[in-house]
């Protein structure tokens, strides 16, 4: 019988780091944090980590960053300006033992050996380490941590520990740490306790049963005060005493919840079967999820290993059974962002959702619809109709985007992004139509994606303003590129408006001709008048792009072709961003590009550039782009792809899929999961050429030389679908599903169930 706290013997399905540098410590718990969609717990060690409670650090930092999260749960902590933040809860992985009275801490006496491997096949973090005391006894470790994807209200820890010799007063306290968490106690038993939050009263329950075993033999532990046990015993040499530990949590969203008794029922279940049966239905899980979202790429193995685990966390960060929450920024790896959801979510992770897990996606569009009414009042509160999102959005889908931050200097620095940021609107619609024309998910359009659409388009209409040269603008905004500031008719906010406005006509359009009764309803219920409509279709013509017709280049905002040219070439070297380079004043009198913009724009949009414009336009913004954001590399390598750049596609793709496996500042606040979701998009939107939002589903591949083999699974319509390259050669299965059409190149199949059709692209 294979041992449980062994890893996978292919080094592609691990991340391993050993030993501990105080710089990089953070970052390592970022990149092998564990999540699955409703709690996530950073990679922070259990034994000899010490306390953490210290409140004003000054010059020094935390020698770690423990963190267990649940998602959804926000309150506004004690902070100016007021921003509502995930509340970390009691964290339960820590284990505190003594040695002779001497409690076991890394920082005394040496640690002779310490790793930890994230076992990304199996969903599990395994940790080892050999400690000797200042005392001399030598102290031998192994930890197995998991957070249940089949049971996601369950957490597990197994962890073994032995002693060079004879004799020695073990003490082992398991507990519940609560140092620096915004919650109150409502209620503390033996065995479960129950906080709300401070300020709106939502609640989390936790309830733990861990058993510590010699051999076959059950130690009882002393139970000095709730959420804590204590095992006394005395060493014999090599002799392995291991300690389980069986977590549940449940979250309650009103002050009238009780979410204690759920936890206690889910606590039942995992005792009921045991920590075995837990990790057994939990590697089930992982493996019908790899099977239906992983990526086989023989040719690459560095390059492999990252997309595993770029489909690693973007499977841990979703939950298809809580349509309340979706995925922040930093998802539930760190508290960097607050766990505040952006535009990410829609652009740069639902394609990986919508393809391969359609119930995760259409969970998070169902939390945009719920925060609809934030939306709708942030609209009204700048003097528009229908419903612009929040550029960041916590619970409610209110605004949260702080108004101003504490410079470096002591000064105030105020922030538009959550005033001028406003194409979000249009990329939650897009999202919403991409979904649904990939998935056929006619409930869920009629029941919450028209009315985003719709309302988002109104939006739109409302804030385009006709002008005395005939021509509507939209000012006063910023684009992808958040370098620049306030600018007037951003040629991505326009388009994507435009896109927005056009289908939303043509989903009133759909309705009529499908499902009158729902469309009338749809029309009462939102006021929607023909008088309206009109206006939508004038806006749609007249909304100014930037697109110079005889150049076939858009304009990235009103003057930037004006602004300094920036050659970027000249600061290859450097190893800070470029506004932190040259100044933050004089990037914004420059050409220099954040993130992707343009180019972003041919990514979502490619029917926009046709006749070779996609071309020209990559060319002119790829220059001038910076890529001050991790949200940058990967769509590059998208549209470079696309275009048959393979080499620069390659070149972007690496750098999106490595950024946060290398030791990056950036990753200690949690994992950039935008990035890997526009990596898992390079592969499969671009080099494989994939399009599911057609009515045709189609494949163009175009891989690099050195990809021997490149294989994955989508759904489309309820099929899954297979599909296998090498070359220009495909392999497409439809393994469920009824026959459907596939276009491979230029040619349509129709796939049959069960059967394999071998074409040339």
């Amino acid at each position: 019988m294979p041992d449980a706290l062994a890893p996978t013997s292919d080094p592609a399905w691990l991340v391993r780091h050993d030993g501990y540098n105080i710089v990089t410590e953070s970052a390592v718990e970022s990149r092998l944090a564990l999540s699955n969609g409703f709690m996530g717990m950073r990679a922070s060690r259990a034994v000899s980590r010490g306390p953490t409670w210290a409140g004003w650090l000054g010059f020094i930092r935390w020698a770690s960053w423990p963190r267990c999260y649940i998602a959804g749960l926000f309150d506004t902590p004690n902070t100016d300006p007021p921003v509502p933040a995930l509340v970390p809860v009691a964290d339960w992985s820590r284990v505190r033992i003594t040695l002779d009275g001497e409690p076991l801490l890394a920082r005394e006496g040496q640690v002779l050996a310490s790793y930890r491997t994230l076992d990304m096949r199996r969903g599990v973090l395994l940790s080892g380490w050999t400690h000797r005391t200042p005392a001399g006894i030598t102290v031998t470790g192994t930890e197995m941590r998991v957070l249940s994807q089949a049971d996601r209200a369950l957490g597990l820890q197994v962890l073994r520990m032995s002693l060079d010799r004879d004799g020695v007063d073990v003490h082992i306290e398991a507990s519940f740490s609560m140092a620096g968490v915004g919650m109150e106690p409502a209620r503390l038993e033996p065995d479960l306790g129950a906080w709300h939050t401070e300020g709106n009263y939502k609640s989390v329950a936790m309830a733990c049963a861990p058993t510590l075993r010699i051999g076959d033999t059950v130690v009882q532990p002393a139970r000095p005060f709730p959420l804590r046990w204590t095992w006394y015993m005395r060493s014999q040499a090599d002799q392995v005493a291991e300690l389980d530990r069986i977590v549940a949590v449940s979250r309650g969203d009103s002050p009238m919840s009780d979410p204690a008794p759920e936890a206690s029922d889910a606590l039942s279940r995992g005792r009921s079967v045991g920590w075995r049966a837990i990790l057994a239905a939990h590697e089930a899980a992982w493996q019908d999820r790899w099977a239906a979202g992983g990526i086989e790429l023989d040719g690459d193995d560095d390059l492999q290993r990252a997309l595993n685990f770029a489909v690693f966390h973007l499977t841990g960060a979703a939950n298809p059974d809580d349509e309340r929450v979706s995925v922040g920024a930093r998802a539930l790896t760190g508290d960097a962002y607050f766990g505040h959801v952006f535009w990410d979510t829609e652009v740069y992770l639902l394609p990986f959702y919508t393809a391969v897990w359609p119930e995760a996606a259409r969970a998070m569009l169902m939390y945009r619809y719920h925060t609809l009414p934030g939306a709708r009042a942030k609209a009204t509160g700048i003097g528009c109709k229908g419903a612009l999102y929040a550029w960041e959005s916590a619970d409610t889908g209110m605004e949260t985007t702080p108004d101003h931050v504490v410079g470096p200097d002591g000064k105030l620095i105020e922030v538009l992004t959550g005033k001028m940021e406003q194409h979000i609107a249009s990329d939650v619609a897009y999202a919403v139509w991409c979904y649904w024309r990939a998935t056929g998910d006619d409930d869920f359009f009629l029941s919450a994606g028209a009315e985003i659409i719709l309302e988002t388009a109104r939006f739109w209409a409302s804030r385009a303003v006709l002008e005395a040269d005939g021509r509507r603008h939209i000012r006063h905004v910023i684009g992808p590129d958040e370098y620049h500031e306030d600018v007037d008719d951003s040629a991505f906010t326009n388009v994507m408006a435009r896109w927005n406005i056009e289908r939303a006509l043509e989903c009133v359009d759909r309705l009529r001709a499908r499902w009158p009764d729902q469309a009338a309803a749809l029309t009462k219920k939102l006021d929607l008048s023909e008088a309206e409509l009109a206006d939508w279709r004038d806006a749609a013509t007249r909304i100014v792009t930037g697109l110079d017709p005889a150049t076939g280049l858009y304009e990235e905002f009103e003057g930037f072709h004006k602004l300094e040219y920036v050659d970027l070439a000249a600061y290859a070297d450097r190893t800070m961003p470029i506004d932190v380079v040259i100044g933050r004043e004089r990037t914004q009198r420059t050409q220099l590009v954040k993130q992707a913009d343009v180019v972003a724009l041919i990514a979502l949009l490619p029917e926009a550039f046709p006749d070779g414009t996609a071309e020209t336009n990559f060319r002119h913004y790829e220059p001038r782009c910076a890529h001050g954001s991790s949200l940058s590399a990967g769509l590059h390598a998208l549209v470079a792809a696309r275009l048959g750049d393979k080499d620069m596609a390659l070149r972007f793709l690496r750098q999106a899929a490595k950024a946060d496996l290398i030791d990056n500042p950036a990753t200690a606040g949690g994992i950039r999961i935008a990035g890997l979701g526009a990596a898992w998009q390079a592969v499969v939107l671009g080099f494989a050429g994939l399009d599911l939002a057609s009515d045709i589903p189609a494949l163009s591949p175009k891989l690099p030389p050195e990809w021997r083999r490149l294989a994955f699974r989508v759904q489309w319509r309820g099929r899954r679908i297979a599909l296998a390259m090498n070359g220009s050669a495909v392999q497409a299965t439809l393994e469920a599903g009824e026959p459907m059409p596939l276009r491979i190149g230029s040619t349509v199949h129709t796939l049959q169930p069960g059967a394999t059709v071998q074409a040339a692209a």
